[in-house]
């Protein structure tokens, strides 16, 4: 039976199936991309739930995993060489799970190279600026007086949504016919940004036609439903 006693994260989220990819996560945009992944793919995992509301991403245990205390981080009974891999940031496992499998990654060539690109671009990109148009928006930032923060994220959200859109314009998916891990990366920010930011109006969401028909295509795939509800919210 494999051992993950030597990770001190066990001793908080005890593996009961310590033979699969142990998941520790929470449902937001980051999150779910790896849930929704390891669904595509059928890779044999078990989920954890970091619930922020007790500041579980703090504790040691899952520090000694992560210490960027983000999540979501896996951890690998059977990594390269068969020895466990610890990995976190969510571009990253993404990378590494298609390579594992086989599978919404190129294994060489020029596309694998433009499709880890643009997983760089919602890394660097989208996730953030969205996340901060969310903070502006919805949440506390909603109060400052001063509406030029707000407004950047407006700016730079609406210029980003119109880089994906012209990408779009022609193809099915931001690789063309072939799903990706691209848009596992991409499209759970985007339906948060028109869904719980409820942001669609202020960026003028309708304009992005390309946009919002790939991500009605996204959420409709079985697998992503399934995804953006694991591990399920207490």
């Amino acid at each position: 039976m494999t051992d993950l006693s030597a990770f001190p994260i066990s001793q908080k989220w005890p593996a009961q199936h310590p033979e699969r990819i142990q998941l520790y996560s929470l449902p937001t945009p980051n999150g779910v991309k790896v849930s929704i992944m390891l669904e595509e793919t059928g890779l044999a995992y078990e989920p954890h739930l970091v619930r922020f509301d007790t500041n579980d991403q703090l504790t040691p245990e899952f520090l000694s995993l992560n210490p960027n205390n983000k999540i979501p981080a896996i951890l690998d009974p059977n990594g390269p060489g068969g020895q466990p891999l610890p990995l976190f940031e969510s571009g990253a496992i993404l990378i590494y799970l298609a390579d594992k499998c086989g599978q919404l990654l190129a294994r060489d060539g020029a596309a694998r190279y433009e499709t880890i690109q643009w997983v760089m671009f919602q890394m660097g990109g989208v996730g953030p600026m969205f996340g901060q148009l969310g903070f502006f928006h919805k949440f506390a930032g909603k109060d400052y007086e001063d509406k030029r923060p707000r407004d950047r994220y407006v700016a730079e959200t609406k210029r980003l949504l119109h880089v994906l859109d012209q990408r779009l314009d022609g193809r099915q998916w931001i690789m063309g016919d072939d799903y990706t891990i691209a848009d596992i990366a991409t499209f759970p920010w985007v339906r948060n940004l028109v869904g719980f930011y409820e942001a669609a109006d202020i960026v003028g969401f309708g304009d992005f036609k390309h946009v919002a028909r790939a991500l009605d295509a996204f959420v409709a795939r079985p697998a992503v439903e399934r995804g953006l509800n694991i591990p399920p919210r207490p």
